[in-house]
């Protein structure tokens, strides 16, 4: 028998069963369901002015589980997106990661007092308002942020807390390449130091290929202005490369001959050439939200696994889900448009027999790269694979959600 035709008529066996429940609970609601409360006219000015989520929605950002935010100094450390009540693929400006911010607070600035250099070796140093920056041909991005510390760890329970140093967001601003063609680079220029205006001064340096490729001076986030915490007025945008090379703040672009060694490079520079690599772009990542740590399933039946999946490789074009532990695999569906260095939503049908079992995903970017294990990167690094493993560079390795009898999800890692 053809298996489409096996698994459409089980899927259609499954959903009159929940059509059944469905009709049920209706009724039972349609009794239950209290009038609704309605805002009084004329009052609430600031709803009117910028608008709020409904009380009954809780989603909230975190800190890292290792370290508070803000700390004894008053500082910002890491603060987490809950990936684990996402929809979609894009990630709400207010709830969009947040990394370390290099000195006491956020910097405020007027934009009509910011502006970008570019010099070094071009033939034209230029120096851009923000009203210049925007009369420049423009283009809307989907593109994917994430830190190089957003790894798995055993005592992690969450999706939160494992994956949530990684968002997804509309950008909106001037290619990189028609500022810099602007300006003129000379011959000879292989690298651009780009700097933020943060206390101490964030800076990286970016091969001249990847800044005339696809990179973004950026304005706009998500439809409106760039966040005060994710670099208002002015931001760099380095699609699939590590959160570090996401200048913030953006004032200077310095165009150089060669690497130079800046404070954001502390701590990410490595003689391995291969742990270079994954430091610079993201491999192929994936990671199930629901259900996913913390959270609880009611009982045997149908579900709809979901997750998300990424890669600085480019766009998705597989992902697969595995429900046991990773023996067997079966392709799941991609449920919104897989762009280029973005995040990808995922969707499996799935019916739990009630039985404990590891769930798992993995996906592969159009470079034809799949997502690893934790032991094939062992292998791949030439590590033992214990307790105490650390994936070096960017961890992109599948986690597992290990589903207990009771339909508790634990992380898979404990």
């Amino acid at each position: 028998m053809d298996s489409r035709k096996s698994n459409r008529r089980g899927f259609l066996k499954g959903g009159a069963a929940l059509a059944g429940l469905a009709a049920g609970a209706a009724q039972s609601a349609k009794a239950q369901t209290p009038e609704p409360k309605w805002h009084e006219k004329g009052t609430n000015k600031e709803i009117i002015a910028y608008g709020e989520r409904s009380r009954f929605v809780t989603s909230l950002r975190a800190p890292v589980a290792e370290r508070d935010s803000p700390d004894a100094f008053g500082l910002m450390f890491h603060v987490l997106t809950p990936l684990q009540d996402s929809v979609g693929s894009i990630t709400p400006s207010s709830l969009h990661y947040v990394a370390t911010h290099r000195g006491s607070f956020v910097p405020e600035i007027d934009p009509k007092e910011h502006r970008l250099m570019i010099h070094g070796m071009v033939d034209r140093p230029l120096v851009f308002t923000m009203d210049e920056l925007k009369r420049f041909p423009y283009v809307t991005r989907v593109h994917f942020l994430e830190c190089i510390g957003n790894r798995s760890k055993p005592t992690h329970k969450t999706v939160q807390e494992t994956h949530g140093m990684t968002s997804c967001s509309e950008w909106t601003g001037v290619p990189l390449s028609v500022l810099l063609k602007e300006a003129g680079v000379q011959s000879g220029a292989s690298w651009i130091v780009a700097e933020g205006a943060e206390e101490i001064k964030g800076a990286s340096s970016i091969p001249l290929g990847k800044a005339m490729d696809d990179c973004l001076v950026c304005y706009g986030q998500n439809g409106e202005a760039v966040r005060p915490q994710q670099g208002f007025p002015l931001r760099l945008i380095v699609p699939g490369f590590e959160g570090i090379f996401q200048t913030k703040y953006l004032r200077r672009i310095k165009v150089v001959d060669r690497y130079y060694m800046t404070y954001n490079d502390y701590g990410h520079i490595n003689p391995d050439p291969k742990v270079s690599a994954l430091g610079n772009q993201i491999g192929p990542k994936s990671v199930i939200t629901y259900p996913s740590g913390g959270q609880k399933l009611s009982g045997p039946g149908f579900y709809e696994i979901s997750g998300l999946a990424w890669s600085g490789g480019g766009a998705i074009r597989k992902v697969e889900i595995s429900t046991d532990g990773g023996k067997s695999w079966k392709d799941a569906e991609l449920r919104t448009p897989p762009y280029p260095m973005a995040h990808t939503r995922f969707g499996f049908h799935w019916n739990w027999d009630g039985k404990e079992c590891d769930l798992q995903s993995r996906c592969t970017d159009e470079l034809g790269t799949v997502q690893p294990t934790r032991a094939q990167s062992a292998q791949f690094f030439n590590k033992p694979l214990d307790e105490n493993y650390r994936v070096p560079g960017a961890d992109n390795t599948i986690q597992s959600w290990r589903i207990a009898g009771d339909g508790s999800v634990h992380n898979g890692l404990a």
